[in-house]
């Protein structure tokens, strides 16, 4: 996969991928703002700034001017927020790459904010955050959260709470704009046909020479319609503080006809050496339908519908998770069966530093070890078949690390990973005290589950 990453004189990121062959394009720009870096009074800001990104511009003043502009041309759009980034972004048969990039750079340049959209919206983001409370399934992944991180941005809900929500003034928008959507933390990508061939123009596969051009035209481009975002100096975020001495459980009670849980425990930050390792370690857990935990909840046990299990790293902590819905009654045994798949990991003393090959490989068989490389490599491979997702997979890597790997240099990187790596790390992020259990179910509190989170 090809790209090119150009700074500006201002800091903006520009990153181009071609596609000479495909008749799409995506135009994607991503900014490093995100609910870590909320203070308390102002959490969901960032969420809710999202949504009024589409509200309207000077140019296109109702939100239905810029929906009917996108819509006109079959466009894909939408925005995303996370504790980390936002992203903003629209999809569309390359030869209206010109349309895709002025609609997507004038909604993030030249918000109105209007007040009285604000408070119509206000009310569409309070009935988004109910929606998500009442999917369990959801809802589970924030208390786990929560319980990881408490009273502080890492432990804070994207959307916010309904207070917060409600309490967002216009200036509060242009304060916490100011301060975030700057040159410098603002990252435009587009990938897809840049020489806009598309379905409706000429198509074809560009020769390198072409594709060097398009890319050329295509960043002068950008830089003109970027050219008055303000220089000035991003504010960080405050630094994820990492505090557990013991097993910690969070319940909420619900009337539901399954349980969902999120046993999990803390990892590590997204460009610490052992995150390659921690990926392979997920997958063997929960990495397709062979996997361990499908196979032992779903085809021995017969207890749920979905498991899976996933690293997740941030700039500055990380969570290795493991998530279920589970049979009511048998919530108990769920657990222990959990607990148990990841005891096999823990090979020797827990806690000890060492292991000698020969239990390594007896704890993760060198078959099973090759079906999970293969099984990490070949679905990112196919997930970078489409203009958005190679846009998003270059945009998130610029955000979280400053720097992009290709897709066969991440290969490299997991090929490299061997059985001990992957026990080492399993014996460092796996004890007792580290354990956390989140769950939504008919529990009113969690200490029915306290005798079962530990590794003994």
């Amino acid at each position: 996969m090809h790209f090119k990453k150009t700074t500006l004189s201002n800091g903006l990121r520009i990153i181009t991928i071609p596609m000479a062959d495909n008749p799409a394009v995506t135009v994607l720009v991503m900014v490093e703002a995100g609910s870590k870096y909320e203070a308390k009074t102002a959490n969901g800001i960032s969420h809710f700034l999202e949504h009024m990104i589409f509200k309207g511009t000077p140019t296109r003043p109702k939100a239905i001017d810029i929906s009917r502009e996108l819509d006109s041309i079959g466009a894909q759009y939408n925005a995303f927020t996370s504790q980390e980034y936002t992203g903003y972004y629209a999809k569309a048969d390359a030869r209206h790459l010109d349309i895709c990039l002025d609609v997507v750079s004038d909604m993030y340049n030249h918000p109105l904010f209007d007040a009285g959209e604000i408070a119509k919206e206000k009310g569409v983001i309070v009935e988004e955050i109910r929606m998500y409370q009442d999917m369990p399934q959801r809802h589970v992944q924030d208390l786990f959260m929560e319980l990881l991180y408490g009273d502080q941005p890492a432990g804070w809900n994207i959307a916010g709470s309904e207070a917060t929500v409600k309490s967002f003034s216009r200036e509060d928008f242009l304060k916490y704009r100011g301060e975030h959507y700057v040159a410098s933390a603002t990252t435009v990508v587009v990938a897809g046909n840049l020489g806009g061939g598309g379905v409706g123009g000429k198509g074809g596969k560009q020769d390198a020479v072409s594709v060097a051009s398009a890319e050329k035209k295509l960043i002068a481009k950008i830089e003109k319609r970027f050219a008055n975002i303000s220089a000035g100096k991003k504010h960080t975020k405050v630094a994820v503080k990492e505090v557990q001495k013991k097993p910690a459980i969070l319940a909420k009670f619900k009337e539901t006809d399954q349980t969902h849980l999120v046993i999990g425990v803390r990892s590590f930050p997204i460009l610490d050496p052992r995150t390659p390792a921690l990926r392979l370690l997920a997958t063997i857990l929960g990495g397709g339908m062979s996997s361990r935990l499908f196979q032992k909840l779903r085809d021995e046990m017969g207890v749920g519908y979905y498991v899976r299990a996933e690293n997740d790293p941030y700039t500055d902590h990380g969570i290795f998770a493991v998530s279920t819905g589970v049979d009511n009654a048998r919530v108990d045994e769920v657990v222990k069966s959990i607990i148990g798949e990841l005891k096999k990991f823990i090979v020797g003393t827990v806690g000890d530093a060492t292991a000698s090959t020969a239990t390594a490989n007896r704890a993760i068989p060198a078959k099973e070890l090759r079906k999970a490389k293969d099984y990490l490599i070949g679905s990112m491979m196919l997930s970078l078949e489409t203009s958005d997702a190679r846009a998003e997979f270059c945009s998130y890597q610029e955000i979280l690390k400053r720097k992009i790997q290709s897709p066969a240099e991440v290969a490299e990187e997991i090929e490299k990973v061997t059985a001990e790596e992957i026990c080492a790390v399993a014996r460092e992020i796996f004890s007792d005290e580290k354990l956390n259990l989140a769950i939504i179910g008919r529990y009113k509190d969690g200490e029915h589950f306290i005798p079962l989170l530990n590794f003994k």
